[in-house]
């Protein structure tokens, strides 16, 4: 059984702390309409993994320093700016479990406070001259915007492939896991070798962190801050059903689809891909998959000294696929 995510932070705890009065201290502004949004924003802070894993790869690899501080700040910034505008594109109007700003400030505040967090994180790398770390911390945000558009073009033809989909995960959310491994380890010194090492492991736990979040999109209860179910509304193909698909033949393949094309206009539709996904084990082939993901990634950890840092990341994979949020 994994650790809670308390334990797995042991390591690095006060580091985590300090770090969140270093992120707050540099989010803010004299506009009060912008500090009124950031405020909301950080209401909403979730479960601060991608911190986390900065930390624990920076104190595994060598010894955490400003630069750390730094780093976790940054991408923290871009990431919250990629879910602001996230919402804006997906219409959405809740985040985790609260009204998202679009819901409340409308979407043209929203996407310009996107741009100010993205425009912040960049300032703040440049500022500090921390150069190398810029092209592994800004590329992600590139390749979550292919993924994102990758998958409103399948979302019209409903054809999504498992490749494709492992395609769009890797861009949408796996390549970012795979910068916070990278830029901690980089940021305390280690190696190009090591830091290869690390983004490899942070891009497989990103991989089995995307599945087991697309497998809560079929649960029965909202578990996770978003409308169960809502993956169908959009229309977004993911593992479970790409599964469950394949065991069936054209006409019902053809049936199911129909159903999530229509699944915006008539919820009852979710409920019947929810089951059609359930009766041909998509979820417990989703999980397999996860699971899979996640032993690669200890793997690639296995090669590395043990210290309390080391033994919290490979707790932290084990957490990631049997989490219930």
């Amino acid at each position: 059984m994994a650790e809670s995510l308390e334990l797995i932070a042991q390591p690095v705890k006060h580091r985590l702390e300090e770090y969140e009065v270093f992120f707050r201290k540099n989010l803010e502004t004299d506009v009060p309409l912008l500090q009124e949004i950031i405020d909301y924003l950080l209401l909403q802070k979730g479960k601060q993994l991608r911190p986390l894993i900065i930390f624990l790869s920076a104190d595994m690899n060598g010894e955490i320093n400003p630069l750390t501080y730094l780093t976790a700040t940054a991408i923290e910034m871009l990431h919250t700016a990629t879910l602001v505008h996230d919402d804006v594109v997906d219409d959405a109007d809740e985040r985790r479990g609260m009204k998202s700003v679009n819901a409340i400030w409308h979407s043209k505040a929203a996407v310009l406070v996107g741009d100010y967090l993205l425009s912040q994180a960049l300032m703040l790398v440049t500022h500090n001259h921390a150069f190398d770390l810029l092209e592994m911390m800004t590329l992600p945000i590139r390749y979550m915007s292919e993924g994102e558009l990758l998958q409103i073009q399948k979302s019209f033809v409903l054809d999504t492939t498992q490749e494709v989909y492992f395609e769009i995960i890797n861009k949408k959310t796996a390549a970012l896991f795979a910068a916070c491994a990278a830029t901690g380890a980089k940021s305390a010194g280690a190696t190009d070798e090591t830091v290869r090492k690390m983004h490899k492991m942070g891009e497989l736990m990103g991989m089995a962190f995307q599945i087991r979040d697309d497998i809560f999109d079929y649960q029965k209860t909202d578990l996770i801050g978003k409308l169960t179910g809502n993956d169908v509304i959009e229309r977004k193909i993911t593992l479970p059903l790409i599964y469950a698909l394949k065991q069936v033949n054209a006409d019902e393949q053809k049936r199911v689809l129909d159903l999530v094309k229509n699944a915006a206009d008539n919820k009852q539709n979710v409920e019947l891909v929810r089951d059609f996904v359930i009766t041909h084990k998509g979820l417990e082939y989703a999980l397999e998959i996860a699971n899979q993901f996640r032993n690669e990634a200890i793997a690639v950890l296995n090669g590395f000294e043990s210290s309390p840092a080391h033994k919290s990341l490979i707790e932290l994979a084990n957490y990631i696929t049997v989490r219930n949020k």
